[in-house]
């Protein structure tokens, strides 16, 4: 499948609804509005004719391990390198390790093309980017020196090395030891399993950040400690020094991403570097877990776009049938069927999605930045809300996109050579690692709502309620805002609600996560459309020469708001349904 990146659709979201210019100047990088139009053009460009071309080669051929040592699919190698010679890598590295220091603003949108391209090539570069956060946050000074730059560079890649066979969601379960020696370093033992990029021939050093148990540690997740485990040891100069003492030991056999190496990872005394205080690893990862999880929401929308697009380009191609009222090609056998309602139905459903996750992986980008470079503690709360939402619907949001893609093409969709079931098949990790989406839903509920009384949420209600009625105040925009505020009335006492009833009964936590974070998502996507539409609707005002696009941004909304955002009452109903009804079977009665 052929891939060209949403230019104008980014443009719009960075400039005219975040102002990525006046962004900039606050945070102040240099950049203007044609500089980064300019890189977004280049990243089209090599995004379509270098990466696009690699997405289906990577998940025919897969990689290979031989001896210890993984092989990438081909073209990865001559692409990566590529990748690192243009700059891409270091787009968000910081500026005192030679990173160009991008806000994430920008920069997500870049992301969001590699991830359309082809998601297996760029997993490896992007816990690269978390890797660098977290060792430029937490990292020693000489750790920094020696691994920081060439980790910005992207000369060298990063692992984030957590889960064990017995330990995934729940780390208080991990064995991984570390062995204090005498020189100040650590020999690192134990199995890591499910680690994207473990292993590769991309770069020639991989820096695993790896969570293990020092001697005497406490139990739990409060006897964690985060180290630095390169596969070659740095030498004081930067150069590559002595083999360390971890492998790969397997290749997992996937449903999808097969291009993307996920491996078995043996450390056997492996010489490791203490990231951060002992015992603090876990405060330390989730550095790097945050900007993972944001990056895995936009691995979401990337597969959403690329479906949406395949979709389109069969629409208006494919000729079944005639229109319902009447020919609408009569020179040709048929009508395309994007002509049928239903069909309409569909690249409708795809395009108010993947447009609506845009504007909230950018207004979330945009609070990451804030959060990291200002250090705005506002700005920590609001990313803080907003991470499990975009990781957990984004990506269920994907898988429901890619699924419609196939529908779209029928009976071709299920078939390999056209694509669209790659894409189905790439995007169902999406919704399982960085934390499953249930476990998202669990931390809005239990740690971001529950913890502070639901004081932020009501924050974000509020700046929400306040645009709606702003845009309420336009005459052409009255009755798109009309249900907007209804909606947004709704989730502020349905929250209130769902405190009062998680307070009650602890089971209630479990038992509404997964709506409540639904219907957030829903209603939130829903102020960011009415947002759009009142942005689109001023550049009406002004008599742009983009009549077209603007007025598409309106009939969207309208669409969105009509046949999208009524899903909120199933979710609003469901989790007033209570835990009840998910408890009373006994666990012996689930017979078969």
């Amino acid at each position: 499948m052929s891939y060209q990146a949403p230019l104008r659709d980014m443009r719009f979201v960075v400039h005219e609804l975040f102002d990525a210019s006046a962004h900039c100047a606050a945070l102040g990088t240099g950049l203007d509005r044609e500089l980064i139009d300019g890189v977004l053009e280049e990243a089209a460009q090599f995004t379509a004719h270098e990466l696009a071309p690699l997405n289906r080669g990577g998940d025919e051929q897969g990689c290979r391990l031989d001896d210890g040592q993984v092989t990438t699919p081909q073209g990865f190698r001559a692409a990566y390198r590529q990748y690192v010679e243009h700059g891409w890598a270091s787009m968000t590295g910081p500026q005192d390790f030679a990173g160009q220091g991008f806000p994430l603003l920008v920069a997500a949108c870049v992301h969001e093309m590699l991830m359309s391209a082809c998601l297996s090539l760029r997993i490896y570069s992007g816990l690269t980017e978390g890797a660098v956060l977290a060792l430029h946050k937490h990292g020693s000074p000489a750790l920094q020196r020696d691994y920081l730059a060439k980790l910005v560079s992207g000369q060298w890649t990063g692992t984030m090395c957590l889960t064990e066979a017995q330990a995934g969601t729940d780390l208080a379960l991990l064995r991984t030891r570390a062995e204090p020696q005498a020189d100040g370093s650590y020999r690192i033992s134990g199995s890591k399993i499910f680690i994207s990029g473990g292993e590769h021939d991309l770069a020639e050093n991989i820096i695993h950040l790896v969570l293990a148990r020092l001697p005497d540690a406490p139990t739990g997740v409060k006897g964690i400690s985060l180290f630095l485990v390169p596969k070659f040891i740095a030498n004081g100069d930067g150069s590559l020094g002595a083999r360390n003492a971890v492998s790969c030991g397997a290749l997992e056999h996937k449903m999808g991403i097969k291009g993307a190496a996920t491996c078995v990872m043996n450390f056997d005394g492996a010489s490791g570097y203490l990231i951060g205080n002992a015992n603090q690893g876990l405060a330390c990862m989730f550095t790097m877990m945050n900007d993972a999880r944001f990056q895995v929401g936009l691995q979401g929308l990337g597969i959403a776009e690329a479906a949406y697009q395949g979709a389109l380009r069969y629409a208006r191609e494919r000729l079944q049938s005639r229109g319902l009222a009447g020919a609408v090609a009569p020179a040709q056998a048929a009508d395309p069927i994007i002509v049928h309602p239903d069909v309409r139905r569909m690249l409708l459903t795809q395009k108010t999605l993947v447009e609506g996750a845009r504007m909230l992986a950018a207004y979330t980008a945009l609070q990451l930045d804030n959060e990291q470079q200002q250090h705005d503690s506002a700005a920590a709360r609001r990313t803080a809300l907003l991470i499990p939402i975009l990781k957990g619907f984004v990506t269920d949001l994907g898988q429901e996109v890619a699924s419609l893609g196939v529908q779209v093409y029928g009976g071709h969709g299920y078939i390999r050579e056209w694509g669209m079931e790659q894409l189905m098949r790439d995007s169902r990790i999406t919704q399982l690692y960085e934390g499953t989406n249930g476990i998202q839903a669990l931390d809005l509920v239990r740690r971001k709502v529950l913890g502070d009384g639901g004081a932020e949420l009501n924050a974000l209600l509020d700046e929400c309620a306040a645009q709606a009625e702003r845009a309420a105040q336009h005459p052409a925009l009255a009755a798109l805002a009309a249900p907007v505020q209804q909606r947004l009335t709704e989730w502020r006492a349905l929250s209130a609600e769902v405190l009062q009833r998680c307070h009650a009964d602890v089971q209630e936590i479990g038992a509404v996560s997964v709506d409540f974070l639904h219907y957030s998502a829903y209603v939130l996507l829903a102020s960011l459309w009415l947002r759009a539409a009142e942005c689109a609707q001023q550049a009406l005002d002004n008599a742009s020469d983009e009549h077209a696009f603007y007025q598409a941004k309106l009939h969207s909304t309208a669409f969105y708001l009509k046949r999208i955002l009524p899903r909120a009452s199933a979710h609003r109903e469901a989790l007033l349904g209570g835990a009840a009804c998910l408890l009373a079977l006994d666990a012996e009665h689930f017979a078969f």
